[in-house]
């Protein structure tokens, strides 16, 4: 068995909560600079102050967003591996931890309907999966509340099909507007149940943005709503352009013969996460 100490769970958790903070994913600032290359005109203009603010942030290790998000952990632990504590506690300290001595900003309240700020952005949603192996990965994703409010779940029909959820799928980007910060990653959950499909689109924004589905029903469907969804004009900000999604990532599931669970989980342009393996 391989041991790993809470201790060093935390402080890897708090060193991943200021970096994705900071530090722009190189995949998603090459895709931002590709979308800037075949802009015009004011779309061009705001893909430029989005590229020089993540240049700045990762420069002067400053937050690229005032909005430093909610934190969202995967987390992944082999059967050959034996943590000294408890799992979820050392996440939280180290979330806790690297909120406050990051300086960044608090945006969690205890209850949804007191709405008292925890001042510490605790406690995170955190999603334990279970593998083989002597590794624990942990995935974090901030999520700013932009993108994650413009994001819909919807139980559609199988007679529904396709189309129907490519209808579904526009309807809520064209909902969002500029309110979720784009050009966006577009997270597609599809199959198992209401609360799996949320799931699925939520892993989905971690996939790197070039990363292609393996499934070439879902490759097929990535593909053609990438393309359908820069032809709506929203482009970046809301404001017009070539560019509304940089990605769009479909995730698939098992689900009863009777449903087809979508979920469209939306990430702004900063697309933030990092990941650790121990």
């Amino acid at each position: 068995m391989k041991k790993i100490e809470t201790n060093t769970i935390s402080k890897e958790v708090e060193r991943l909560c200021i970096e994705a903070a900071t530090f722009i994913e190189p995949d998603v600032l090459s895709s931002l600079k590709c979308a800037y290359k075949n802009e015009c005109g004011l779309s061009k203009s705001i893909l430029e102050q989005i590229i020089e603010n993540d240049e700045i942030a990762t420069k002067e290790s400053v937050p690229m967003c005032q909005d430093t998000g909610i934190m969202i952990v995967f987390v992944e632990i082999g059967n050959e591996v034996y943590i000294d504590g408890d799992l979820e506690k050392a996440i939280n300290e180290g979330v806790k931890n690297g909120y406050t001595n990051g300086y960044l900003r608090k945006s969690v309240v205890k209850s949804p309907l007191n709405r008292i700020n925890t001042f510490d952005n605790t406690p995170a949603i955190i999603h334990i999966k279970y593998t083989l192996g002597d590794k624990l990965k942990i995935t974090l994703c901030p999520k700013g509340a932009g993108s994650e409010n413009m994001s819909k779940v919807k139980m559609l029909t199988p007679a529904d099909g396709i189309n129907g959820i490519k209808k579904f799928v526009k309807e809520t980007i064209i909902s969002a507007g500029g309110r979720a910060c784009p050009p966006l990653v577009v997270g597609i959950g599809i199959g198992g149940d209401l609360e799996k499909s949320c799931l699925l689109a939520k892993e989905a924004l971690l996939r790197p943005i070039d990363d292609e589905a393996t499934d070439k029903d879902a490759l097929k469907l990535e593909k053609e709503l990438l393309k359908e969804i820069n032809e709506l004009n929203i482009g970046p900000m809301g404001l017009g352009g070539k560019t509304t999604a940089l990605s769009v990532k479909v995730n698939l599931y098992p689900c009863h013969i009777a449903s087809l669970p979508v979920c469209v989980n939306l990430q702004c342009h900063a697309s933030r996460h990092k990941k650790v393996i121990l």
